[in-house]
């Protein structure tokens, strides 16, 4: 039998958040949930940088907005030659009352820390949309769980039910390349079917690691896509 995994719950609650789907130019469509690449720069905002975070960093994670709106915003867009043209109205969508979840299993005393006293503000999606959160020791225990609001990856299991999503997992410190992984997601956080991830909350909910989030990959094994 498996001993069981003390793990670090962060909840993360904010109004309004919104993910822009960076396949889609010239519109500002959002994505039903954070991608890896999101939660993994929140959590290094906590900690003062990439510099100060392990690169082997993974976490599990789950989403649920309750519901979704547009509204009008002003874009300050540059020419081709980098110059400022004329602004621009454009429709942005957005997820209202959202609540993610994060769990960590490495390292527990120090993301208490960080997350209790960031070294910066803590955001998530843009830079405008600022979170609470709240953290609590947990114990995950191994085996299968309801898959609920989990972001899973693919191939975690293949009775996962919604959307299997193009999500980036890192991007490059200077922005040029990025990891992109599949992830399946159900946005009405409602799936009861059981799903193999690598652990299960005490209230049965799935828990799979998502791969490395940290930048530095980049400079390792070179453009991922």
């Amino acid at each position: 039998m498996t001993t069981p995994v003390e793990a670090l719950r962060v909840t993360v609650t904010a109004p309004i958040v919104s993910f822009r789907n960076p396949l889609y130019a010239g519109v500002q469509l959002t994505l039903p949930c954070p991608p890896p690449a999101t939660v993994g720069g929140m959590l290094a905002a906590a900690a003062g940088g990439w510099d100060a975070v392990d690169p082997a960093l993974q976490f599990g994670m789950a989403f649920h907005a309750r519901g979704m709106g547009v509204d009008l915003e002003t874009y300050h867009p540059l020419d081709a030659t980098g110059k400022k043209a004329n602004l621009t109205p454009r429709e942005r969508a957005f997820l209202t009352d959202a609540t993610l979840t994060v769990w960590l299993v490495a390292d527990l005393d120090l993301w208490e820390r960080r997350l209790r006293r960031p070294v910066w503000p803590l955001r998530l999606g843009r830079s405008q949309d600022l979170v609470a959160i709240a953290t609590q020791r947990v114990v995950l225990h191994a085996g299968p769980g309801r898959q609920g609001p989990a972001i899973l990856p693919e191939g975690a299991d293949l009775q996962a039910v919604g959307t299997l999503l193009r999500l980036p997992t890192a991007i490059s410190l200077d922005r040029g390349r990025t990891r992109w992984d599949g992830y399946h997601f159900d946005a009405s956080g409602r799936g009861e079917v059981l799903v193999a991830g690598d652990w299960a909350d005490g209230e049965g909910q799935a828990v799979a690691l998502v791969p490395p989030v940290h930048p530095g990959q980049f400079a390792a094994v070179g453009t991922l896509s």
